[in-house]
């Protein structure tokens, strides 16, 4: 299968859950300011929407939605403590768990800061409201490995990778330590750092290419 990738976006998530799961997944990444391939290709023609992740799967159907696509995976490794079986309340917890992260920090929270459109004053509103939704997280975790017990879930793959975004924004995490010493447990995990060195390399050969190209 392979996973239409975005240097700092939230497709990281679904490479994460794929590294815990042991589900190898070309990484095809996408130019995302231009929404090209790396063969030129039109991204358009894989999604429509023009957003990350796409997920290609082996019969070429195409799959969208980070968050449907980590529970896809993780329903192609039944028993797997990803996701706990359907029809488990165990499950809708941690579904529950992928709504409020895409809707409230992703969406909601970080969203209006990546976009340049973004009046200041409303930038404002979304920092205040976002870090009023990473202070609940933060007492979320205060009794708790991850956001489900003691079990790294496909919930945490996406926290993860949405929190981190702090940042690429300056927010100072020190006031919720309950909150970073969560993203340091996290991040330490084999699957983090391997989702995030392939990352970082990518960015590293994108900013080659554009300093070749400017000179």
């Amino acid at each position: 299968m392979k996973l239409y990738h975005e240097v700092r976006g939230c497709s990281l998530a679904v490479d994460i859950v794929a590294r815990e799961l042991q589900i190898p997944l070309e990484l095809e990444w996408v130019n995302m300011t231009t929404k090209r391939l790396k063969d030129g290709t039109d991204y358009f023609q894989v999604n429509s929407k023009g957003t990350v992740p796409t997920l290609e799967m082996a019969d070429g159907q195409y799959l969208s939605e980070g968050a449907v696509i980590m529970q896809y995976l993780a329903d192609q490794s039944p028993g797997s403590s990803l996701l706990a079986p359907p029809g488990t309340l165990e499950r809708y917890r941690t579904l529950e768990w992928m709504s409020f992260i895409g809707a409230d920090l992703h969406k909601g929270g970080f969203m209006p800061l990546f976009k340049a459109a973004t009046p200041p004053e409303y930038g404002s509103i979304a920092r205040q409201y976002l870090n009023g939704r990473l202070g609940w997280l933060n007492t979320q975790l205060s009794d708790r490995n991850y956001l489900m017990g003691s079990i790294f879930t496909i919930a945490d793959a996406h926290c993860y990778t949405i929190a981190m975004w702090t940042r690429a924004h300056a927010i100072d995490t020190a006031p919720w330590p309950h909150l970073e010493a969560y993203l340091t447990r996290t991040g330490s995990r084999s699957s983090v750092k391997a989702a995030e060195q392939a990352a970082r390399e990518q960015g590293e050969r994108e900013s080659a290419e554009r300093m070749h190209n400017t000179h």
